[in-house]
């Protein structure tokens, strides 16, 4: 088998995502301002799309950068969109970028991953969350979802464990589905397996908390995602910064009071 029939064919790429993101042809063909008919051409094959072309239609269907690449290689066309390890010499103005905005948030735990959910960078604070967990899961790459639902990991000190657990297994499923990444599915499939349960009501607030035990003390925090949105590296847009900020008072004043490893 060859490596493009490994991929598959560039109409049949652009097929897959538009019924991913659950569009009729008619849909993306007024999105793209593209003909239904040549969108069928450019998807049975009858007609090849250009490099323009096929970046077009991406961008409408919001294929990931790496996707993108995988379409245009398919297609016979050189990928667009570079990758670079995060300690290339020319990340660096990245790698500054996420140092920054993890030490703002002190003292309040975050995190950087990659696509994977591996860890990728922390702040001090995030020994907060990670307190008491096994060191093999610590070990990396250090995968924070696992870290969150394992038993060895933050379960046990998770007072609303099932309804986090829900909460993360919904938000990761809704990526695999997004994305199509092979990694994701089966990421679920392993954390869908540990115990823990799952709430099947859906929450009361605006926004799921983690509510976690510190000693005596109940500490409830929500999460807020940031992404580089204009990155056109496909490490930098596969990138996210979670932080987890206090909700209420005695949170704060806990966190704040909280010792962190210089």
């Amino acid at each position: 088998m060859t490596e493009l029939e490994t991929r598959g064919d560039v109409g049949s790429l652009l097929r897959e995502w538009r019924q991913r993101r659950r569009l009729s042809q008619l849909d993306l063909s007024c999105e793209a301002e593209v003909s239904t008919r040549h969108l069928s051409f450019l998807e049975t094959g009858r007609a090849m799309p250009s490099r323009k072309m096929i970046l077009h239609l991406a961008e409408q269907l919001d294929v990931p950068l790496r996707a993108r690449n995988e379409m245009l290689l398919a297609a016979g066309f050189a990928p667009a969109y570079g990758e670079r390890a995060l300690q290339d010499p020319q990340m660096t103005p990245v790698r500054e970028a996420v140092e920054r905005v993890l030490a703002s948030y002190q003292p309040y735990p975050a995190l950087a991953v990659d696509r994977a959910w591996n860890l990728v960078a922390a702040n001090q604070s995030v020994a907060l969350l990670t307190a008491g967990i096994a060191a093999e899961l610590l070990q990396p790459p250090a995968n924070v979802l696992r870290l969150s639902l394992h038993p060895e990991g933050m379960a046990p000190r998770i007072r609303n464990l099932a309804q986090w657990r829900a909460h993360v297994l919904h938000r990761l499923a809704r990526e695999a589905q997004l994305t199509a990444d092979a990694g994701l599915i089966a990421l679920h499939a392993e954390l869908a397996t540990l115990p823990g349960g799952i709430d099947p009501a859906p929450p009361n607030a605006i926004a799921v908390p983690l509510r976690l035990r510190q000693g005596d003390t109940e500490l409830t925090f929500l999460s807020t995602v940031t992404v580089f949105g204009t990155a056109v590296d496909i490490t930098a847009a596969e990138l996210s910064l979670e932080a987890f900020l206090p909700a209420d008072p005695t949170t704060a004043r806990a966190v704040q009071a909280f010792p962190t490893p210089h």
